[in-house]
């Protein structure tokens, strides 16, 4: 159960430590890893996608990466799809994934630095 808010300055202590949340999710060098989860990325196996990558990350106990969803991009036969945007690095799309293949991204992209080439759909600048 949520704690009741009793005062102004409860208040203002809460929305404050929200803020620094956003803000910490926003500041740094931190790795950002969007999957497509879109009505034809979910049937495509995008949730099976995402859980591995969530596992993956946890497991190797990785703390500087976000992982987040948007909807369909546009390009449903390349389902699942997710995207690695890195700071000052080239956005990597990726498609026609599984979990075997997530798990190979955050392994050879998000820890090593390298492309995974043959899963690779496009780079943009």
């Amino acid at each position: 159960m949520m704690k009741q808010i009793k005062s102004v300055d409860e208040l203002i202590k809460l929305k404050e430590a929200a803020l620094n949340k956003i803000k910490e999710r926003q500041i740094g060098n931190k790795t950002t890893i969007v999957v497509n989860m879109g009505t034809c990325g979910i049937a495509a196996g995008a949730r099976e996608v995402m859980m591995a990558i969530i596992d993956e990350i946890e497991k190797r106990n990785i703390s500087n990466v976000i992982i987040t969803q948007a909807g369909c991009a546009g390009l449903c036969e390349h389902e699942p799809m997710l995207a690695v945007i890195r700071p000052d690095k080239s956005q990597v799309i990726y498609g026609h994934l599984d979990k075997e293949k997530a798990r190979r991204i955050v392994i050879e992209h998000v820890i090593h630095d390298k492309v995974v080439e043959e899963c690779a759909l496009a780079q943009q600048a």
